[in-house]
């Protein structure tokens, strides 16, 4: 039977919280931490690599069946007393169940992108709802990958990880500092670069085409693109919209123009060849 840890000052659970935290300790550790029961266990299933898994006594006897397959691919798995659980947990009832995780390596480099494929870049996203939304929209819709551009919230933080449902354990994801630098590189690989703007001057995403791979930018929560990235991009698109409002939420905009690009691929006649 496993030992119980009764004590918050456990070396390894002092670790894991500090990973819950920290953003920068994450990095630093190559490491990050999953809450709850189908998600720790949606991790095992993706092939992410489990370093430890915490429990409580009741939590293994209502979750049984994810605790037992997470714990088939994990180092070393762990009960935990409720009061030492609630260290490691970000949300109002916690499941009580924890997997430390390794980040994967970070091998997604610009050039490993699919030449042929259809990606989103944010640029300074900066709530981790939003990025968690996107990314999940972006799994069920068939997006190649997401791309974040200059200084975005980190997509392993707890907030993102929820939104997700889990997208971020197989979704490619790319990270480039330089949007500039970025959108060049695309270019010079094929990609036709796409900048979301409200604005009435750009083209409506409802008339555009995707008959070239594209890379769609979508801006920060306030701010939408910078200038930089919107005067590297090859054409501005808009979602045109009725009545007062004049922007949408960043995760909602995603949406619209993910599920445009999707459907657009899909209604293309063989005749289209270029980009409008």
């Amino acid at each position: 039977m496993l030992e119980i840890i009764k004590s918050r000052k456990n070396e390894a659970v002092k670790l894991a919280a500090k990973l819950v935290d920290s953003a920068s300790f994450r990095r630093k550790k190559g490491l990050f931490v999953v809450e709850g029961a189908r998600l720790c266990c949606d991790a095992a299933l993706s092939n992410i690599e489990i370093i430890s898994v915490y429990f409580t006594l009741a939590a293994q006897a209502k979750y049984e069946a994810y605790i037992a397959k997470i714990m088939q691919r994990c180092h070393f798995c762990q009960l935990v007393e409720e009061h030492v659980a609630q260290i490691l947990s970000t949300t109002k009832s916690s499941q009580g169940v924890f997997c430390v995780c390794r980040i994967p390596d970070e091998s997604h480099k610009l050039i490993n992108m699919n030449p042929s494929g259809m990606y989103v870049a944010l640029e300074q996203i900066q709530n981790p709802a939003n990025l968690g939304a996107v990314l999940r929209t972006a799994e069920a819709l068939g997006i190649s990958g997401i791309l974040l551009l200059g200084d975005c919230c980190d997509i392993y933080s707890p907030k993102a990880l929820r939104a997700g449902m889990g997208a971020v354990f197989r979704l490619p994801c790319y990270m480039e500092k330089d949007t500039a630098v970025a959108v060049k590189q695309l270019q010079n690989m094929g990609f036709t670069a796409m900048g979301a703007v409200p604005a009435e001057t750009a083209q409506s995403i409802l008339t555009t085409h995707f008959s070239k791979p594209t890379v769609l930018l979508i801006g920060n929560e306030g701010n939408g693109l910078t200038e930089t990235a919107i005067k590297a991009c090859d054409i501005s698109v808009t979602i045109p919209m009725k009545g007062r409002a004049e922007s949408l939420n960043a995760a909602t905009s995603a949406a619209i123009l993910m599920w445009e690009m999707v459907r657009s691929k899909i209604q293309q006649k063989p005749e289209e060849t270029s980009c409008r």
